[in-house]
């Protein structure tokens, strides 16, 4: 039996949930903002309590790894790597938009999602990158990877080699999805968020591998370098 603590805090949203086998059996979440740093330790302290577990009965603490917004991940990972050495569990790394079709995937199962050709369809998850560029990556519906994580300026051929087969769907879902559906004409947009439940299954799989961090040198994937610009204020 395994228990992983799961935290997500790449976007808006922050979500921890607590993990057995593979299965998510408690969760908190909240899109109220960017303060997670406030949220993420009382989510996991609530968590603990409401299952009765103890911090080393966790066999492991699992985080998105990203790419998504720089200070959301700073904070997840940070909080992660501070539990796991404190406690001396290993750290593993889920990537973002590898958890966030696994939501997809489990809304579809639970029948919250209704995409016509599911089975053929290619979904695209896509964590907003401002303006019109996403981070995203396409995949089948069983969850595998069909090409490279990119940073992508949405334009009317983007994902051109995916799209314009009206028997395989081109699924678009995540915080960077809506403002592309105009330039996206034939994809089908669907509610999809980021959430620690879409860690579970793939952070069991990385523990049952011995794909572990090494928790002094991980770092968050940020795909894109932070960029800090000089105010146009003058300061007198």
């Amino acid at each position: 039996m395994s228990l992983i603590l799961c935290i997500e805090t790449g976007t808006d949203i922050c979500s921890v949930g607590i993990a057995r086998d593979g299965e998510l059996i408690s969760l908190r979440e909240s899109d109220e903002g960017r303060d997670h740093a406030k949220k993420v330790g009382v989510f996991v302290d609530e968590l603990l309590r409401e299952t009765g577990i103890a911090p080393d009965e966790l066999d492991a603490v699992a985080v998105g790894k990203g790419p998504g917004s720089y200070t959301g991940l700073r904070i997840g990972v940070s909080f992660a790597k501070g539990l796991c050495y404190g406690l001396k569990k290993p750290l593993l790394a889920v990537g973002s938009l590898d958890a966030l079709t696994e939501v997809a995937r489990e809304d579809y199962e639970a029948g919250i999602l209704d995409v016509e050709n599911w089975e053929n369809a290619r979904l695209c998850p896509m964590v907003d990158a401002r303006r019109m560029e996403v981070y995203a990556q396409v995949f089948d519906t069983a969850g595998r990877a069909l090409n490279e994580v990119e940073a992508e300026i949405i334009t009317e051929e983007s994902f051109s080699q995916f799209r314009g087969d009206s028997e395989r769907p081109f699924v678009i879902f995540g915080n960077g999805a809506r403002k592309c559906t105009e330039a996206l004409s034939d994809a089908v947009w669907v509610n999809v968020t980021p959430s620690a439940r879409g860690l579970a299954r793939l952070a069991r799989e990385a523990l049952d591998k011995g794909e572990k961090e090494d928790i002094a040198y991980f770092e968050p994937f940020y795909l894109k370098d932070f960029v800090i610009t000089q105010s146009k204020k003058k300061l007198l």
